[in-house]
């Protein structure tokens, strides 16, 4: 960070809370409407570690390559 941003008074997490209620975004049009979507939370939302990320640009990906380890797991289990 550029040593100008001052973030003592700062506290993590401090919007966490209400971004887990879903969130609106305004998009302004170049003609000067206004258009409001609103995303809900998504519960099953899942975080990726950033040296895993970077091999996944988005989420169809990361979807398409755990379809394929399902796919290796046995359908039926061998008992004893």
């Amino acid at each position: 960070m550029r040593p100008e941003y001052d973030f003592t008074g700062a506290v993590r997490g401090k919007y966490a809370g209400a971004f887990d209620a879903g969130y609106t975004v305004r998009v302004i049009q170049p003609d000067g409407s206004v258009e409001e979507r609103h995303y809900p939370s998504r519960q099953d939302a899942i975080v990726l570690e950033p040296d895993v990320s970077k091999y996944f640009p988005d989420s169809e990906s990361v979807n398409k390559a755990l379809r394929s380890l399902i796919e290796l797991i046995p359908k039926k289990r061998k008992s004893a």
